[in-house]
């Protein structure tokens, strides 16, 4: 994503729900965002 970056409406749209928040669980781990839950990138990111 650093080289082909989305545009801000791109990444809004994967990143809220239906109801206009952000997905949950929403975690900030060092410059890391991770909104959503995907079981392998939470368990990569918090070994």
């Amino acid at each position: 994503m650093r080289k082909d970056r989305p545009d801000n409406e791109t990444l809004l749209s994967h990143m809220l729900g239906t109801t206009g928040n952000l997905r949950a669980p929403t975690i900030r781990s060092g410059k890391t965002l991770l909104v959503g839950f995907n079981e392998e990138v939470y368990a990569g990111e918090f070994e």
